[in-house]
């Protein structure tokens, strides 16, 4: 078979303009049509590359030298950038919201989609310090009990105290439990022996409530000086009301493990989202950035256009999030997860907030949409918020099958959303208003989306 000739060779030096961002954020530069990708490099740069990797289609390059920088460029450190946790961090706050609102423009031209309208991003006013939970790997370095992360696409571990995109509180307890386990010379997970005590640290922290939960997580059935570190951790940290214990005893990349014990406190903390309590425990999926959601919310309540009469499933509802919102504003709420705990959780949350008018169903949104399109339930909204994978073409199908006037879709990845309009345009839906993008984690790549999707001619 013939070698394939591509326009550049491994280890190359050569000068390119950057021309476009790719859906990650590496720079993209063309010889000869042959793109290359940049990690760091920002469209309108000039810069010395040298080539690492090349594939029949596109390689990979390396910045040498910049010859021209963008006016969109911010100083950065490079630690963030190495670790993957803010890979846009070198990217102006407002370029980062045009680049996100670009990323679906793109996707929708090459759906054949590009007379859909997309609004600008809804960005933060502080867009860092906004995260709500961490979940950051021990590891010994230079014979030291260390936090950080590891660089990406690689085991390489760098130390941090500060981790830029994390409540600045969140950063505080972290390093506050991680002196308290060095003083009892804890010694921390090697993942190639498998040996080694704490594997990682979890903390979370009510943005309203300031409650802090932490859970230190160990390869070990036993945390040796348990009761000393809990009284250390508590005396030194008041806002912590929850000290949990878990064991994750696997050769695993999944962070807990299933079998969590109360160390001090209680075994959860609460928050406040758009003025509803919500209880969370170690395994609940609570949104990340809680400013942010209550506008993904408050959007998404809007486009649904809730009057207090309609009906409204809420076809992902998780521990009960967005159905909660929604039930303030609807006659009757119908949410399915299938996630046992979660519905637990969304009953609860039910019950705390005293809303009467939801029912909460385990299984599959679409042998429940199915259950009870024959008990005769006829929505008004449907309300989608599903993960990555985006909606199976089964949902789609119950959904449109269920004939609601309105559908609410609300995107963690505009790739899938995009394929799953074109499927609900072909059961004759329509996107009645702009598609909205939300920044839910500024400094990152990815971007939410809200969509109205209505029935045509109805």
């Amino acid at each position: 078979m013939a070698k394939l000739k591509l326009p550049v060779y491994k280890k190359e030096e050569l000068t390119v303009r950057i021309e476009d961002l790719t859906y990650q954020g590496l720079g993209v530069a063309k010889v000869a049509g042959y793109p290359l990708f940049i990690k760091e490099a920002l469209p309108g740069e000039e810069v010395v590359v040298k080539v690492e990797k090349l594939g029949k289609h596109f390689g990979y390059a390396k910045a040498l030298k910049w010859l021209r920088t963008s006016g969109d460029r911010v100083k950065t450190k490079a630690k963030y950038l190495q670790t993957g946790i803010a890979p846009l961090m070198h990217l102006s706050y407002p370029a980062q919201l045009a680049f996100k609102q670009k990323l679906i423009k793109d996707l929708l031209t090459k759906a054949h989609l590009d007379q859909l309208e997309v609004a600008q991003t809804l960005g933060m006013a502080q867009p860092y310090a906004y995260r709500n939970k961490a979940q950051v790997p021990v590891r010994q370095v230079r014979g030291q009990l260390e936090i950080g992360f590891f660089k990406q696409g690689s085991h390489d571990f760098v130390s941090l105290e500060d981790f830029y995109i994390q409540d600045k509180r969140i950063d505080q307890v972290l390093v506050t439990v991680r002196d308290i386990l060095r003083k009892y010379q804890l010694s921390a997970y090697d993942e190639k022996s498998h040996t080694g005590v704490v594997r990682h640290l979890m903390v979370r922290r009510g943005y309203y409530s300031k409650q802090v939960m932490v859970v230190i997580v160990t390869r070990t059935k036993k945390l040796p000086h348990a009761p000393e570190i809990a009284r250390d951790i508590m005396a030194a940290c008041p806002d912590v009301v929850s000290l949990l214990h878990n064991v994750n005893e696997a050769k695993t990349n999944v962070i807990l493990g299933s079998k969590t014990e109360l160390l001090a406190g209680q075994a959860e903390i609460e928050d406040q989202l758009d003025g509803l309590t919500f209880k969370i425990s170690t395994q609940s999926f609570y949104q990340i950035n809680p400013t942010q959601t209550e506008r993904l919310y408050q959007t998404a309540i809007k486009q649904a256009g809730l009057t207090g009469k309609e009906t409204v499933i809420d076809a992902y509802c998780g521990i009960g999030t967005i159905s909660l919102s929604m039930a303030r504003h609807a006659n009757k709420v119908y949410g399915v997860e299938i996630v046992p705990q979660a519905i637990a959780d969304a009953k609860r949350n039910a019950a705390v907030n005293k809303l009467t008018n939801l029912t909460f169903e385990v299984g599959e949104a679409e042998s429940w949409m199915a259950t009870w399109q024959a008990q005769g339930i006829k929505p008004d909204v449907i309300m989608v918020d599903p993960p990555r994978k985006g909606l199976t073409e089964s949902l789609i199908t119950s959904a449109t099958a269920m004939a609601p006037k309105k559908i609410v879709y609300v995107s963690c990845n505009p790739a899938t959303l995009v394929r799953d309009l074109q499927s609900f345009i072909a059961k004759g839906y329509q996107v009645a208003a702009p598609i909205q993008p939300v920044d839910q984690f500024p400094q990152t790549t990815h971007v939410e989306c809200v969509v109205l999707i209505t029935r045509v001619g109805k």
